[in-house]
């Protein structure tokens, strides 16, 4: 019995630890003649790599990605390589663990961590940064995140971080292109430089902090997404909560909804360009019934306080005796930062899916991209 593979049609089986000599990850289901080189994924995953600045763990990966299998180049394609539709196999190797970092907990349990949960489950654990419930993880779903993006070439999708512990962004001041511009990954620049100097303190006190990661979908086409057990906001809110550290997802306003009149919350609709109708609102998040409105998709998750923290904690051991701990090492004082990349490579990961099933189903009948 294992969990470890993610998707229906197009499929993602990861593996790895963190202090591993290596992680990755099968693309299983990805179709034919797509261009696709190492540098395609390289991109993404030098956004979350660790160690590009003093807001993140300094741990020193370079996260080089080789591709084993799954991609051909010869005359026939004019020597650009392109997928080939069998397996897609991707190789990350660590180069930077320091295992010894975790030598005075490996009979600790860290409070707020999987330690516990993994060692009464399968009797043994991984005490070398968590193993699989590692943040590291992560590293495979972006490169298979990557490849699903190669699948959608019309939908733009693109993640923020709006909030940090108690602070949140000023929507206002909402600016794509600044996201890129500071190593929060956040939108405003004003919230950036507060969280800074928050972010300063933390890491300062040893200790660490939550936040709150936006992914926004646009150009995803009217139509998918299934009823009962097929809905795409439950895949995405799904995808979304296997990220280690997820504690909570919300699509369009989410919990916020709750606040609503039925007719505040309705989105309404006037009919617009080639008889496809226009929203007039989005609280839905992109999703009616379970199936996509050709809205931008909007989903929101929480991540909790990095667990792994300088902070003396009171705990227990395997051997049944009370302890304390704290934790040595290299930790993210926020992991929530380096989960925009994440979140936007698993939103990726459902909607390639949910297209080929949608066009498995339907057929030459469904258009892509819909003019909505």
């Amino acid at each position: 019995m294992s969990h470890n593979t993610f998707g229906h049609l197009f499929r993602v089986t990861t593996f790895g630890e963190s202090h591993g000599p290596a992680l990755g990850c099968v693309v299983d289901g990805c179709p034919p003649l797509i261009p696709l080189e190492a540098a395609d994924i390289q991109a993404e995953l030098d956004r979350r790599k660790p160690g590009q600045s003093r807001f993140t763990t300094q741990r020193r990966e370079p996260d080089e990605v080789r591709i084993l299998s799954g991609v051909f180049a010869d005359d026939r394609t004019g020597g650009q390589q392109l997928t080939t539709g069998t397996p897609i196999a991707l190789l990350i190797e660590n180069t930077d663990q320091r295992s010894k970092d975790y030598s005075e907990i490996r009979d600790k349990y860290r409070p707020g961590h999987a330690d516990y949960t993994y060692d009464v489950k399968y009797g043994i654990r991984d005490y070398r940064g968590g193993g699989r419930s590692s943040a590291r993880e992560t590293a495979a779903r972006v490169a298979a995140g990557a490849i699903a993006r190669k699948v959608l070439p019309a939908v733009t999708i693109r993640g923020a971080l709006v909030q940090m512990g108690p602070h949140r962004i000023d929507r206002a001041n909402w600016d794509w292109e600044e996201v890129s511009r500071n190593p929060f990954f956040c939108p405003d620049a004003k919230a950036a430089a507060l969280f800074e100097d928050y972010l300063d303190g933390i890491r300062k006190d040893g200790s660490s902090v939550g936040a709150v990661i936006e992914i926004v979908a646009e150009g995803v086409p009217a139509g998918l997404g299934a009823p009962i057990y097929g809905k795409l906001d439950s895949e995405l809110a799904a995808a979304l909560m296997s990220i280690n550290a997820v504690k909570g997802v919300e699509i369009g306003d989410g919990f916020a909804a709750a606040e609503l009149r039925g007719e505040d919350n309705a989105d309404q609709m006037r009919l617009g360009n080639q008889g496809a109708p226009h929203f007039l609102s989005n609280h839905a998040g992109g999703v009616l019934g379970g199936i996509s409105s050709g809205q931008p998709v909007v989903c929101r998750f929480a991540v909790k306080p990095t667990s792994s923290i300088l902070t003396p904690r009171e705990t227990v051991t395997r051997y049944g005796a009370d302890a304390d701990v704290l934790t040595k090492g290299r930790h993210d004082p926020c992991v929530g930062i380096r989960a925009v990349p994440v979140g936007e490579a698993m939103v990726a990961l459902v909607l390639a899916d949910q297209f080929l099933r949608h066009r498995g189903q339907v057929g030459e009948s469904a258009r892509w991209p819909f003019d909505v």
